[in-house]
């Protein structure tokens, strides 16, 4: 199989279901910035040497994979939306274990130390970005509502993970100074 098909080169693409719609329509925009963020984990762990890192950021790309598949189902009623409260629940289990390593927060802190690190609130952004654009296509299109609430929480988790990075690479916070 070929891996181009020629049947986008009208400016539109197809969605589950056999549905086309234009490439700028704001649900491609919405999983396109999830398969960024995808592809930036990806770099990021080319840096990260911490097992326990490596699997939840590997577990979370093949989430994203799933975020972006009930992205491009129009039909909600399809049984293959599976963005789920328990997903979302395991995100909050993760953010409360790797926390326990951390101090508590008590000024800003600025993206940047370790390369890692900096990486990881890099994703954090295009995150924020992506569930901007789902808040966006939900505003007009009905879609499974999980998918804003796990990339909320997601976001928070890789801020999280940045400032672990950091602290087990013996580096401080980046203190922001107004």
């Amino acid at each position: 199989m070929k891996i181009y098909t020629k049947t986008g080169d009208d400016g539109n693409t197809g969605l589950q279901g056999n549905v086309r719609i234009s490439k700028s329509h704001s649900r491609i925009m919405a999983y396109g910035t999830v398969d960024e963020a995808n592809a930036a984990i990806g770099v990021v762990l080319t840096n990260v040497l911490d097992k326990d890192i490596i699997d939840v950021l590997s577990k979370i790309q093949n989430d994203l994979f799933i975020l972006g598949s009930d992205l491009s189902n129009q039909n909600l009623n399809d049984l293959k939306n599976r963005i789920s409260l328990d997903m979302i629940e395991k995100i909050e289990g993760i953010i409360d274990n790797f926390e326990l390593e951390l101090s508590p927060i008590t000024n800003f802190i600025l993206p940047g130390g370790d390369t890692a690190a900096a990486q990881i609130h890099q994703v954090r952004t295009i995150i924020r970005r992506a569930e901007t654009l789902v808040v966006k296509l939900s505003d007009k299109d009905e879609i499974n509502s999980n998918c804003i609430i796990y990339l909320n929480r997601l976001s928070d988790l890789m801020f999280v993970i940045g400032r672990l990075i950091n602290k087990r690479n013996g580096i401080q916070d980046i203190i922001w100074k107004p």
